[in-house]
């Protein structure tokens, strides 16, 4: 065993003449426990909210989202067969998606209308997220609407409900008539079938999906004319290589984006948070190691006489330098090593048992805080911790003059 280490280890659990010495030590220690393990624990509950949002987005959003790189819209021809016939292609459904005024009696705000093709509600799971109603978007007589439940408590739009849900879109050609303003507007009425809710604001408070035909209708498309082409993939095979194929049939002309190129921002906005928390937490925990300075100027006073020994026996000031910022270091780490085991310990028990609760989007229901545990959050806080004490043991121990 190194002697430097040997001498430290018996220095760190050994008795001090001083019994202030070891009170400051275990201070040091438990300040370094606690910081780790508050960074362990903030840090695993962002993944654990980012992984239920993205579970949320995953509910809704395609696996692959197709749009044009020049204009808001373009044409389904016969190159989208070649898309279809693609290996781990399942679902490929065309939509229309549009900014419109909604009007439901007296009620009225702006929002989303997204028309959409057959197997739209199976290429998302939209059974799932429907809380009230059955999906349907025409049934031959009258066209419906699945508004979300944003929408449909603002305007009071209930499903199948006597009172339609009034979409408006401004015409394309022609001029505003200031007369008769509704003139110079698209409309067309919807009844509710069903409300879904994905606890997200961009889609519960603004989406209204409706069949892709009364879109075209209603935003004056062409038949064929789309803004997005949604692509579900089968399961087993890799989102990414269907993707590369994909945009090899299209060409330059198209962009392909998976569900995290979709809510990009979001996702950025989610990890910049976290790791400016982690910032602010780090920053705190430097502070707590900063103790290891005083109680390892303290030990180096204390341990006067056994540098003068060790000196006499022949150990050079680099051995003995390096002793006492072992000593120092291990202090550190040890206060790490227990507070990473201790945030371990709460976020497995959470993920398994869920004792500590929140409340639901619906306000009546209860659910188990959300965390993650990820094995790099681990390595990345006990590097941190690791080279913040090494620094600050190193500094005490640097000032050990050459003769004592």
């Amino acid at each position: 065993m190194d002697i430097a280490l040997h001498i430290a280890k018996r220095y760190l659990f050994s008795k001090k003449s001083h019994n202030a010495i070891n009170i400051i030590s275990g201070i040091s220690a438990v300040g370094v426990c606690v910081g780790t393990f508050a960074i362990i624990c903030v840090l695993s509950v962002f993944n654990g909210f980012g992984a239920q949002v993205e579970s949320l987005f995953s509910t809704f959003d395609p696996d692959l989202k197709i749009a044009s790189m020049e204009g808001k819209s373009f044409v389904v021809d016969d190159k989208w067969n070649e898309v279809k016939r693609i290996k781990g292609v399942e679902y490929c459904t065309q939509v229309v998606e549009e900014n419109a005024l909604l009007r439901c009696g007296d009620k009225q705000e702006t929002g989303v209308v997204k028309g959409v093709g057959e197997g739209f509600d199976k290429m998302v799971g939209l059974d799932k997220i429907i809380v009230a109603g059955n999906y349907t978007l025409s049934d031959n007589v009258f066209n419906y609407g699945v508004p979300g439940v944003g929408v449909s408590a603002e305007l009071g739009c209930i499903p199948y409900g006597v009172q339609p849900l009034y979409i408006y879109a401004p015409k394309r050609e022609g001029r505003v008539n200031l007369v008769n303003p509704e003139n110079s507007f698209n409309t067309e009425r919807v009844f509710t079938s069903a409300v879904f809710s994905v606890q997200q604001p961009e889609y519960d408070n603004k989406l209204v999906i409706v069949s892709i035909d009364l879109a075209r209708k209603i935003f004056e498309y062409a038949d064929g004319a789309v803004t997005s082409v949604e692509i579900g993939v089968k399961k087993g095979e890799n989102v990414n290589d269907v993707k590369k194929q994909i945009e090899t049939v299209l060409g330059d002309g198209f962009k392909v984006k998976d569900r995290y190129e979709q809510q990009e921002d979001y996702f950025k906005i989610m990890k910049v948070e976290k790791w400016i928390t982690f910032l602010i937490l780090a920053f705190i925990l430097l502070i707590a190691i900063f103790n290891i300075i005083g109680s390892l100027s303290m030990l180096i006073i204390d341990k006067s006489d056994d540098i003068r020994t060790l000196r006499n026996m022949g150990a050079t000031s680099g051995l003995i330098k390096r002793i006492f910022t072992i000593e120092g270091w291990m202090i550190s780490l040890l206060g790490c090593v227990i507070g990473i085991l201790l945030g371990a310990l709460l976020c497995v028990l959470q993920e398994n048992m869920g004792f500590i609760t929140v409340p639901s989007g619906d306000g009546m229901t209860v659910m188990p805080y959300p965390v993650e545990l990820q094995v790099s959050d681990i390595l990345i806080v006990f590097a941190t911790v690791a080279l913040m004490g090494l620094a600050a043991a190193y500094y005490p121990a640097s000032q050990i003059k050459e003769k004592k």
